[in-house]
């Protein structure tokens, strides 16, 4: 079995671009991965087209070896675009490897620890404030009290926790996601916190809170919008919500680890480290909770020699996952495969024809999804779908 090709595409879903990977073998087998270069990767398809020709004729099964011819081709710029385009290709290549032997991805190694994966519901309000054109059929969060009653539909639609942003009023009397750390609005660069800002993170959580129950756990995620001082401002002011999880963005361990001493709740972190070198710093400062291992990012076969090491540290997993079900999909089995898993992302609100880019939208029971059946991830691309909506702009 030789690899024949490899072909990136991209179609519109809204306000951001899912991008697919096909790998097909000289016999006719399709492998399929997502990835994203919507934030932060820009240029990850020319770097995905550039590392193409090292892997044509080669073996689609020998996937270590190609993952680390890779590895070496790039090793001078390790991380970063180079991992992204070597995780794309080699979850495409487990796709593949899974088909040919007719059986699920995680059946290549010890099989599924469960076959019922909890997710939480993501950006929990924080689109239905930032998009509510994009969204149809949901109302748009334009204040706290809209959070209150989103908190209500968590619970009601069975889902056992929820992580959202923060939000404030803005001047047109709707809510503004905070984000300074990405460049946008006030804040930026000096990331620092102001009582506003805080007292805006303890309201918006709070809400939800009231609205969701005692029983939803309830999640922040601040990313890389303040500094140390900042994030413990607010694990500070954020004590009464009981948070499942503070979710804080750094790329310094000692840092974290400050955080997490100081915080009287969980810290969850990692969804921009890349590969176990990134992680181990973290690991060995005793720095977090929850590891954030991001699927498409590292690679499959790479986030199971994460999860592997975070075990080593009495440290449980979850995946970043805010993409669309192929990738959904990828992480789902990546949580059955692990036995220190914690909880799965998942984006609940999006555009109306997401579903219609993949086979059959996944499904979630109860706050659980369902891994997809078939070999492989379970689940195939409509490349014609994807065509009927290229990138714009």
């Amino acid at each position: 079995m030789k690899i024949r090709s490899v072909e990136a595409m991209s179609c519109d879903t809204g306000w951001r671009i899912f991008s697919f990977l096909k790998i097909t073998t000289a016999d006719g087998i399709v492998g399929w991965s997502e990835y994203n270069e919507s934030f932060g990767s820009a240029g990850l398809t020319q770097v995905i087209e550039a590392l193409a020709p090292l892997v044509i004729g080669m073996d689609p099964r020998r996937i270590e070896l190609i993952t680390r011819t890779l590895h070496a081709k790039t090793v001078q710029s390790r991380g970063g675009l180079n991992r992204q385009a070597i995780a794309a290709i080699e979850n495409a290549l487990l796709d593949i490897k899974g088909k040919a032997l007719g059986v699920p991805v995680c059946d290549l190694l010890g099989g599924a620890v469960r076959d019922r994966i909890p997710v939480y519901w993501s950006h929990c309000g924080s689109y239905r404030a930032r998009f509510p054109e994009a969204l149809t059929g949901v109302p748009q969060v334009r204040s706290y009290d809209d959070l209150s009653r989103l908190g209500e539909e968590v619970r009601r639609r069975g889902f056992h926790a929820l992580k959202t942003n923060t939000l404030l009023p803005d001047e047109k009397g709707g809510m503004r996601s905070h984000r300074p750390g990405f460049g946008f609005g006030t804040g930026y660069p000096e990331l620092n916190w102001n009582p506003q800002v805080v007292r805006g993170a303890h309201d918006t959580a709070m809400a939800l809170r009231q609205g969701a129950g005692p029983d939803v756990g309830v999640m922040l995620d601040v990313n890389f919008h303040f500094k140390t001082e900042g994030v413990i401002r607010i694990a500070e002011a954020l004590a009464p919500v009981g948070l499942a999880w503070l979710e804080v963005d750094t790329h310094d361990a000692p840092s974290l680890a400050l955080i997490r001493h100081a915080a009287s709740c969980p810290v969850a972190s990692g969804e921009t480290l890349c590969e176990r070198r990134d992680f181990k710093p973290f690991f060995e400062s005793y720095a977090m909770d929850v590891a954030i291992v991001d699927v498409v990012w590292n690679g499959w076969w790479e986030s199971l020699k994460i999860a592997a090491m975070a075990d080593v540290y009495e440290v449980n997993v979850a995946p970043h996952n805010f993409y669309g079900h192929l990738a959904s999909a990828m992480s789902a089995y990546f949580c059955a495969a692990i036995p220190n898993f914690r909880i799965m992302e998942t984006d609940i609100d999006s555009v109306a024809w997401r579903d219609d880019l993949v086979s059959a939208p996944l499904v979630i029971e109860n706050g659980e999804m369902l891994l997809p059946a078939g070999p492989g991830w379970g689940i195939e691309v409509d490349e014609a779908a994807v065509r009927a909506r290229p990138p714009t702009g």
